[in-house]
């Protein structure tokens, strides 16, 4: 074959190569206990959607996914149920994680029925090897063709745009839904790593526990998360807030409202952000010496939905005495970090757990 006849050959199956990987179907899915977030590559974020499936009982079809099926909690009739199949980071339900997997898949790719993607899941990082198979299981059940498993805390740094490949620590704090993972890095591996059952969820529960035994309010988990966002702080505001907050009287029985303000969802949460110090404390002490030098000039990187929590970052400056930053986007760092690995293999090798 002549050197024009090969270069004209390999130019085409090189195009073929760009032209499939325009068609690429790779996913990176961060699979969290309140929302799932789902990258492709080439088009960034396609899926945000609360974690949440709507469930028929009687004829076992999904009636809604995400966003439909969260304004249905705590609403449906006695036929329909909401369920949250991911718990504490993991997957509880699996039979609706694989359902709503399926539903997620599906939606980012335009609901064609013939694509079978390689993914990239993030995990906590104290997950069991059963808890790991579950997870496999569901996203190979879904149709993927490949899955690879990567450490939320680790991709949540590479998302938050730490230098982790570099001989030097970073330490990030990655607040989710149901766990709050916290890891010092360097080298692109993980040198301590710990994930503490006290996140988004639990803070929510508090709120509406804390309402229950001072109001005697009963309210729902989406009334709690809406207080804990507008209202939730781990510091005393410059400016007081304060809000309408409307459930079921428990000693009368009907609806009532009431007003209250952040200082007393501050005290509602006291306890929940005061583990997550003491986590983030245990984690400083366990770190080498050399890696200590270098978090105290680099500081503390939060991600995740709990690191909006008004002040938290100013609590945790003023306990530890280290620079604390929040990362640009900190609900989306874990599936950027996690999208990142689809482009760099060679990464992706050095950090998924098998």
């Amino acid at each position: 074959m002549s050197s024009n006849a090969f270069q004209t050959r390999y130019s085409r199956i090189h195009n073929m190569r760009s032209l499939f990987s325009l068609f690429s179907s790779d996913l990176a899915i961060d699979l969290g206990t309140a929302n799932t977030l789902v990258y492709a590559l080439g088009k960034g974020i396609i899926v945000n959607e609360p974690s949440i499936i709507a469930v028929n009982k009687v004829t076992n079809e999904v009636e809604a996914v995400g966003k439909e099926a969260k304004e249905m909690l705590g609403r449906t009739p006695g036929n329909i149920v909401a369920i949250k199949p991911m718990k504490d980071g993991v997957i509880a339900d699996f039979r609706h994680t694989e359902k709503m997997l399926n539903y997620f898949i599906q939606k980012a790719h335009n609901r064609k029925m013939m694509v079978h993607p390689r993914i990239v899941i993030g995990v906590p990082s104290e997950i069991t090897q059963v808890e790991k198979r579950a997870v496999m299981d569901s996203a190979y059940r879904a149709k993927a063709s490949e899955v690879h498993l990567v450490e939320q805390a680790m991709v949540a740094a590479i998302g938050a745009g730490l230098p982790i490949t570099e001989a030097g620590g970073n330490m990030v704090v990655d607040i989710g839904g149901g766990t709050t993972d916290i890891a010092v890095i360097s080298l692109a591996g993980i040198v301590y790593s710990r994930s503490v059952r006290m996140a988004g969820n639990q803070m929510d529960e508090a709120v509406i526990t804390y309402l229950k035994r001072k109001y005697n309010l009963l309210i729902g988990e989406r009334t709690g998360e809406q207080i804990k966002m507008q209202l939730g702080s781990a510091y005393p505001l410059d400016k007081p807030l304060s809000m309408e907050v409307k459930g079921r009287n428990l000693i009368e029985g009907v609806p009532k409202t009431i007003t209250i303000d952040d200082s007393e969802i501050r005290e509602a949460l006291s306890e929940c952000i005061s583990t997550i110090i003491n986590a983030i404390r245990v984690a400083l002490e366990r770190t080498p010496p050399e890696l200590s030098a270098d978090i105290s000039d680099r500081g503390i990187v939060l991600t995740g939905g709990g690191a909006l929590i008004k002040n938290l970052d100013k609590r945790i400056r003023e306990e530890t005495g280290l620079p604390v930053s929040i990362a640009d986007d900190p609900l989306a760092s874990v599936v950027l970090g996690t999208g990142k690995m689809l482009s760099d293999f060679k990464l992706l090798r050095k950090i998924s757990i098998d």
